[in-house]
């Protein structure tokens, strides 16, 4: 085993997150913590998660001091934003990148930031092996609590330069997962709880149209209707089932209307919510494309690790 490693930091609004890479880039390590919310919360303030991220840090890298003992690191990966565009920022990014900063002075290696988003799509690249795509391009959809984009993405040096062309114009596809999960008493995130609900349902689904507007989506209404089918119904596991069916068809309409625009692509689907299976056995038979495995699908420090292993190659 190599003596030198490669670290990677994400510390998003709700994971804590360090990965370590050997010097071939393989996985020596992925750990992380969910960030606490109270129950009934539908999520956290920037200034609960930035002292949780603090608290957290030491306790993984004391996890992490077996595998990094005797080791050089010779680069250094973290997220600084939550997109790679200007104005994208939120304060729990600043642990991290203060971490990983400090990591790399006193390693005396290079520091290499790149952005959540950014990330993700790496993960999902690393963790499905379809490595040629850090170098052709591809759609990817990023969907998660606080994001759901649909982008034309160009590998490039430091990440991937990523057009937005679609997405939802509202909540995001993570938000109305979690809203209707709260809603039924479920904790915050909501996503494992909806799943494992929606397998129990042995009822028809209700079909509703897709509302969208070209390649962009509105999701609140379907919020609407599926608080009244709970309030109907009372079954959670029919409201589960309705809503992440509806979050599949919408999803494959918009590859398709994609494929429509620009032309015949490989997609990644990235991102908290593509770690569901129902949503993902929607899309993997219809299009060609590449999902990460759910523990590199929700928010995680590897897709940052690689990209920092890649950019270190070209040094």
């Amino acid at each position: 085993m190599s003596d030198e490693v490669i670290l990677g930091f994400d510390s998003s609004n709700y994971t804590t997150s360090l990965a370590v890479l050997d010097s071939e880039g393989r996985l020596l390590i992925n750990l992380k913590r969910l960030l606490e919310v109270d129950k009934g919360e539908r999520g956290l303030r920037q200034s609960d998660a930035v002292f949780a991220h603090i608290k957290n840090y030491p306790e993984l890298l004391d996890e992490a001091s077996g595998v990094l003992s005797g080791k050089k690191v010779i680069a250094v990966g973290v997220s600084n934003a939550p997109r790679k565009v200007i104005g994208s920022y939120m304060p729990c990014f600043l642990v991290g990148e203060n971490l990983a900063s400090s990591a790399s002075l006193a390693a005396s290696c290079p520091l290499y930031r790149f952005s959540h988003q950014c990330g993700h799509i790496s993960a999902a690249l690393f963790s499905s092996g379809d490595l040629e795509y850090f170098h052709k391009p591809f759609a990817a959809f990023h969907v998660s609590g606080g994001t759901t984009e649909l982008l034309r993405v160009t590998p490039v040096s430091g990440g991937f330069d990523a057009e937005i062309v679609g997405g939802t114009k509202d909540i995001s596809a993570g938000q109305l997962v979690d809203r209707i999960g709260v809603k039924m008493g479920l904790g915050f995130p909501s996503g494992a709880a909806i799943e494992e609900l929606a397998r129990k349902n042995n009822r028809a689904i209700p079909k509703r149209k897709v509302t969208r507007d070209g390649l962009f989506l509105n999701l609140s209404g379907v919020e609407n209707i599926s608080e009244r089918l709970y309030r109907e119904t009372n079954d959670k596991s029919l409201t589960a089932a309705f809503v992440l069916d509806y979050i599949g068809r919408a999803l494959v309409e918009l590859s398709e209307e994609y494929i429509n625009c620009y032309g015949d692509t490989h997609f990644i689907y990235a991102g908290g919510v593509m770690s569901n299976f129902i949503i993902k056995e929607m899309l993997k038979s219809r299009f060609s494309s590449s999902f990460a495995e759910p523990r590199l699908s929700s928010d995680n420090a590897v897709g940052i690790a690689y990209l920092a292993y890649l950019s270190h190659l070209k040094q």
